[in-house]
Formats: structure tokens, C-alpha cells, sequence
């Protein structure tokens, strides 16, 4: 099987540069980092340099698996709701067997360094700590060997925000149980970082006791704007501002950049006012106006798009989800133009969730999408998704699923926003969108 299909084994995961597991490729050489150290590599999950690469696998098998993967992602976003969007405690929130994107992250004093799952919808961390049971990975944090690690005992106001704590004794503990995975363990406070920079006092979980297989195997990392994500946490050294470029699937070669700070930000790119839901206060939210498929705007109703905090509603940009989905009548709309462009007796397959795919060449050339300010317009790659063993292809979206939280959700997802950089800039409630190719 070709290399682009092993690619398609799994969702996008984009990984910093490792130094670790007896990689030897000279591609996986690190990547050289700014003055100020804020710049740092990403690269595709099935790279030679990934640890975490998966076995070959047939191109429907792997599609049906992404989009597994991606309902169990929309039940986490679900679960982002009041009171339960800004805990600092991972919640077996079943995001995805594997992560979608790993940094290199270093934990305590000396640094520990594992590669944790990157979340722009979550403000949680945690990560599996030494006598673990049941944690699924061999490479886990070791507090012992930690000068300045320490657990959070029950008096302090922080340990209220966990949910389902214990205190009966002194530590701040937790239980979690979502689906059929389960964490627990006591929140703690260390030293992290990302780059070169230290945060002195992060508090995180320190994961004790693990069941099922929904987690990712050495934690998770938010970048949501709840107060105790690492955008928070980070705000006096990277002043709540970031910025991704993801690179595309079809070659585990090249790499993007994550870049945390103002500094090296582009200064001439596109944007949109982010919008806050004070009941999804974790989520990026933005304005939708539109879909062009071609040079034609679709006709969608406006309330398929429209912003409402009080349901929900809305479009959020998403990290963790591989393939965009719109709701039913914005979806609906947008898959019959494309449709009426591939021409009526052109036969339409379906392969799993994908109602759309083709055994002919497929002729629209690019799908835009207007917000409000600023239009982006996606190139064949950022919207169809090919089989280089077969002809099948098929359009890259589907609809939202029909439960009452993600029904009324527009989900702009990671196959959409590879090879752009996207500007998530909190202190000016701007979300920024250039091309940049990062293959």
C-alpha cells in the first residue's frame, strides 16, 4: 500500500520534533527554534519519526476509522457545557484513542519530557504519573524525580473546580468516569514548558489510575480560554496568543509550526472576530456567513449559521476533529450544489459517513468559506479526500450528528485547515487566517 494511504490510518496528528526512541532519520533532526524560542516543529503522525505510527491498513478501513474517531471527538464537544468547560483535571473526555496532535512537552525540575495531546477546545491537563494502572503508555512522569512537584491539598480554592473530587484525605483527589473510560488521580502543581520558557506553578493532573482506551496515552494539553488552560497559565510569557499551521496528509515528510506568542506572528493576514459563549466558554468561536462551492454562494438558511450562546449554537474552530461538519440544512445545501456541479447523471457513491464520493474525476475546483471579514478559500486537498490505490473520492464533510448540543454545531475541522495558518489572538478577539504551505 502507497505511503499517502498509511497516512489515512489515523486522524491528523502532528508531533514536535523528537529526540527520543532511537530515531535515527536525519529528518527528525530538531527543529531549529527562534531567539526567543516560540517556534516549534510539528509533523504528521505516521512520519518515520512519529511513535505512534499504526500498521497499514486498507483506505476504506482507515476512512471508517477516522470517522469513529471523530463521533467520539463530538461527544466531547458536547460535553462543554457550563460549569464543566474550565476544570483542570482531564475528564476521559473519549477525544480519541490516539491524539490528534502531540507536543513535546517537559514537566518538572529536571524536565520530563512526553508527548501530550494539543487541544484548542479544552482547558485541561494531565499526565499519567509513575505506578499508574492501567495507563496505556511505558513512557510516563515520574514526580519523585522532581524538585518541584507538589499536590494540591484540599483547602486550596482550586481544588473546587474539580469535578467529582475527593477530600477525605489532605491531597485534592478526583474519579472520573466518562463512557467506558475512567481517570483518576490528585491535582498537582510543577514546573512546564513548551519552549524554552518555563511556567514555575502549572497545575495539572497526575494521573494515577486509568481505564479503557478513549485517552491519550502520555495526557493532554489544552489551549482553550478557560482560566486554568495553558493559554491561561502561559498568559505573561505568550500573552494568550497562538498560532498553528497544519501541514497536509499526504506525505509524513514535511512539517508545520506551532508558535506561541505575538512575536513572528504575520502581520498581514486576514481576520474575524472570535465570538464568546459563556455556556462553550472553551470553544473558538466565529461568525459563518457562508459556503461558495466554486463561485457560487449556497443557498443556506441563515439559522443554520447564526450564533446563539443561550443553545449553543454557532462555528467553532477545532483542532481534534478531522473532517468539517455542518448542520443538517447548511450541510444539506452545500453537498446538492456540489452535487448539481459534479452533474446529475454523474453516479454519487457513499463510503461510511461520506455521502458524496465519486469514481471520476472530480471538477470543482475550491470551497470557500465566508466569514464575517474575511473569506477562506480551500483548494481540492482542504476538502476532498482521495484513495491513491482507487478512483473513489469523496467529499471531506458531513453533517453534524443529530443529538440536541451538536445538531445546531458547525465544526471547521483540521482536514480544512491544513496548509493555513490560523491566529487564535485572545486579547484582540481576532482569529486570523493566511495560506502558508507548511508541507
Amino acid at each position: 500500500m502507497e505511503g499517502s494511504i498509511n497516512i489515512l490510518s489515523l486522524s491528523l496528528l502532528l508531533i514536535f520534533s523528537l529526540a527520543q526512541g532511537g530515531l535515527t532519520n536525519p529528518k527528525c533532526a530538531e527543529f531549529p527554534q527562534d531567539n526567543k524560542g516560540s517556534t516549534l516543529q510539528v509533523i504528521h503522525v505516521n512520519s518515520p519519526c512519529s511513535p505512534f505510527k499504526q500498521q497499514k491498513q486498507s483506505w476504506v478501513d482507515s476512512v471508517l476509522q477516522m470517522q469513529s474517531k471523530d463521533t467520539t471527538r463530538l461527544q466531547f464537544l458536547a460535553s462543554l457545557v457550563a460549569g464543566r468547560s474550565f476544570v483542570p483535571i482531564a475528564s476521559g473526555r473519549q477525544i480519541l484513542q490516539t491524539p490528534t496532535y502531540i507536543v513535546k512537552a517537559k514537566i518538572g525540575t529536571p524536565p520530563q519530557t512526553l508527548m501530550v495531546a494539543l487541544d484548542n477546545s479544552n482547558d485541561i491537563a494531565w499526565f499519567p504519573c509513575s505506578g499508574c494502572v492501567g495507563c496505556s503508555s511505558s513512557t510516563v512522569f515520574a514526580p519523585a524525580k522532581s524538585t518541584t512537584f507538589k499536590n494540591v491539598s484540599c483547602e486550596r480554592a482550586v481544588c473546587s473546580q474539580v469535578p467529582n473530587r475527593n477530600c477525605d484525605a489532605a491531597t485534592c483527589t478526583y474519579n472520573l468516569t466518562y463512557g467506558g473510560s475512567s481517570i483518576s488521580g490528585s491535582l498537582s502543581v510543577d514546573t512546564l514548558s513548551l519552549a524554552k520558557d518555563p511556567v514555575s506553578e502549572f497545575y495539572y493532573g497526575c494521573v494515577l489510575k486509568a481505564t479503557g482506551k478513549s485517552a491519550p496515552p502520555q495526557g493532554l494539553l489544552g489551549l482553550g480560554r478557560g482560566p486554568l488552560s495553558f493559554l491561561s497559565q502561559s498568559q505573561s510569557l505568550y500573552h494568550s496568543t497562538f498560532s498553528y499551521c497544519l501541514p497536509s496528509y499526504k506525505s509524513p515528510n514535511f512539517s508545520g509550526t506551532l508558535r506561541l506568542g505575538p512575536n513572528g506572528q504575520p502581520q498581514r493576514i486576514k481576520t474575524t472576530p472570535l465570538l464568546t459563549n459563556p455556556r462553550r466558554s472553551s470553544l473558538y468561536y466565529v461568525n459563518l456567513v457562508g459556503v461558495k462551492v466554486g463561485k457560487r454562494i449556497v443557498d443556506i438558511p441563515p439559522s443554520a449559521l447564526a450564533f446563539n450562546p443561550s443553545t449553543g449554537a454557532g462555528t467553532i474552530i477545532d483542532s481534534g476533529t478531522v473532517f468539517t461538519r455542518l448542520t443538517e440544512p447548511a450541510y444539506t445545501a452545500v453537498r446538492n450544489e456540489f452535487r448539481r456541479r459534479m452533474g446529475r447523471k454523474t453516479p454519487v457513491t457513499s463510503l461510511g459517513g461520506f455521502d458524496t464520493c465519486y469514481t471520476v474525476p472530480v471538477t470543482i475546483p475550491t470551497i470557500t468559506l465566508m466569514f464575517a471579514g474575511m473569506n477562506v478559500t480551500l483548494p481540492q486537498d482542504n476538502f476532498l479526500i482521495k484513495s491513491s490505490s482507487s478512483s473513489t473520492t469523496c467529499l471531506a464533510m458531513a453533517a453534524s450528528p443529530s443529538d440536541p448540543v451538536n445538531s445546531v454545531l458547525n465544526v471547521i475541522a483540521s482536514w480544512q485547515q491544513q496548509n493555513h495558518r490560523f491566529l487564535f489572538d485572545v486579547p484582540s478577539n481576532k482569529l486570523g487566517v493566511a495560506r502558508e504551505t507548511c508541507s
